[in-house]
């Protein structure tokens, strides 16, 4: 029939494409399947990975990288900085033993705060001898005084009246001196007068007699006057025991002024027995026990105040011409790395570290080897909550994009 072979033969149209594709989906798989199919797939995913590292290296190295270049250009930083502070050795002036220690390692203490004690029964008895002799130097120099007051007045109405007695004496020789020379020439004109057989004996025996009884007047006036001088010279005599009081007790006011200056002395030898701490702050350390024998100087603590601490950081020479007091400087400690810190640069040391190395090296051979030298500069920093602590190490950051701030 015909019409049943030809429906056979004939072919409907779409049927070959899908066959196709179907026979290459088949060959993909049976070829994925297979082990050289497998080889390659892994080497593809590996290469892809490979790829993807190391883009993300090279992207990680590039923000790096523009980060420390952006950081070299705007900032000077250095790692090896450290916090420090004004570590105080408090020590022993007086030798002796200790006593008691009030304090330990750690202990908050404040200005004033009793640290040790050292022993001071030797002193107090030294002290309390010298009060004594200050007491009897007191007592003497007041004795002095009243006996000087009692010669005072002795001595002042003696020597008024004694005064009044030469000066009256005085008087009397001078009255008679004149009175004696008139008799004297009364004399002679009758002697004169005598020889010429004028005058009678009897005149010239009584111009005699009156001249020697004026003669007599005037010794006896001039005897008196001479005796008052010598009472003067007497009552001087004792009001110069004033003067040797005086000394007396000049003497004494400079041996108590030596004596106060011993006590005085005494009573700082008392205080510096009692070690007392000379700041507001902690007990960093503590070098002696209760029953130690110390001497002067020898160390017995170390304090520091907390409020007053800074960042010690060594910069290199070739960088510190950016600096400028006050500028901004980002601060990381090591022992906080999630806080962040903020302080200013408070100085620019003038002279580089190396100088004040305990073993200089003077390079006497010639050979050089040129090392960039790095000068102190300290950073001021505020406490927090007294986190920071003398010889923590830190990270500083300074910002130098304007010099002038």
């Amino acid at each position: 029939m015909p019409d049943g072979t030809d429906s056979k033969n004939k072919k409907t149209p779409g049927k070959a494409p899908d066959k196709a594709k179907a026979a290459l989906t088949q060959a993909g798989d049976d070829f994925q399947a297979s082990p050289v199919g497998q080889s390659f797939n892994r080497r593809g995913l590996s290469y892809v990975l490979r790829l993807g590292l190391i883009g993300a290296v090279a992207a990680a190295a590039l923000i790096l990288g523009g980060r420390e270049i952006y950081n070299r250009i705007n900032f000077v930083y250095a790692y090896d900085s450290r916090i420090d502070a004004d570590l105080i050795i408090v020590s022993s002036r007086v030798a002796g033993w200790v006593t008691s220690l009030e304090v330990t390692e750690g202990s908050e203490i404040s200005k004033g705060t009793m640290l040790a004690s050292i022993d001071s029964r030797e002193s107090k008895l030294r002290l309390s001898e010298l009060e004594a002799q200050l007491l009897g130097m007191e007592a003497e120099g007041e004795r002095l005084a009243a006996e000087r007051r009692l010669i005072d007045r002795q001595t002042t109405s003696l020597y008024s009246s004694e005064l009044s007695r030469l000066e009256a004496a005085k008087v009397v020789v001078s009255s008679l001196a004149p009175q004696l020379r008139l008799a004297k020439r009364e004399y002679q004109r009758a002697q004169k007068l005598f020889e010429r057989k004028v005058f009678s004996r009897r005149q010239l025996d009584q111009a005699d007699n009156a001249e020697q009884q004026i003669e007599r007047q005037h010794r006896i006036a001039a005897a008196e006057l001479k005796a008052a001088r010598a009472k003067l010279e007497e009552a001087q005599a004792e009001r110069s025991r004033l003067d040797v009081l005086d000394g007396d007790r000049n003497m004494l006011k400079h041996r108590k002024a030596e004596l106060m200056a011993k006590l005085e002395h005494q009573k700082l030898d008392l205080s510096d027995r009692t070690i007392k701490s000379p700041v507001n702050g902690v007990v960093d350390k503590t070098f002696i026990k209760a029953g130690e024998y110390v001497t002067p100087g020898q160390r017995l603590a170390l304090v520091h105040d907390p409020s007053k601490i800074w960042i010690e950081a060594n910069i290199k020479e070739t960088e510190i011409r950016k600096l400028r007091i006050g500028q901004k400087v980002e601060v990381s400690i090591d022992a906080y790395p999630d806080t962040g810190f903020e302080g200013r640069v408070l100085s620019v040391g003038n002279t580089t570290t190396s100088e004040f190395a305990l073993l200089p090296s003077p390079n006497p051979s010639g050979n050089f080897t040129k090392i960039t030298q790095r000068l102190p500069v300290r950073i001021a920093i505020e406490q927090r909550h007294g986190l920071l602590r003398p010889g923590m190490m830190v990270e500083i950051y300074i910002d130098v994009r304007n010099p002038d701030r």
